[in-house]
């Protein structure tokens, strides 16, 4: 199974969880996110962990960009990296 790097690009987190530019490889374990943000974006790691390539702009890649649920104040990049 592949590793995804998580990076904050943009917080306003309200928790203080995510701050701009922490970075997360994830590989087995769920990285310290809140729970919210995690249960948005865990498909995509998932998919892309084994080697799925997603809508991404006009095109089909392995990397992703989402939002937090909460009014989006976090906004976090996903991308596949080599094993």
């Amino acid at each position: 199974m592949g590793k995804v790097k998580l990076t904050v690009i943009e917080s306003n987190c309200r928790g203080g969880n995510c701050k701009k530019g922490d970075e997360y490889i994830v590989g087995d374990l769920c990285p310290p996110i809140c729970h919210e943000l995690w249960n948005c974006i865990y498909p995509f790691v998932y998919a892309l962990q084994n080697g799925a390539d997603l809508d991404y702009g006009n095109g089909r890649s392995k990397q992703f960009n989402a939002k937090c649920p909460d009014v989006g104040r976090v906004c976090i990049h996903g991308e596949y990296i080599e094993k």
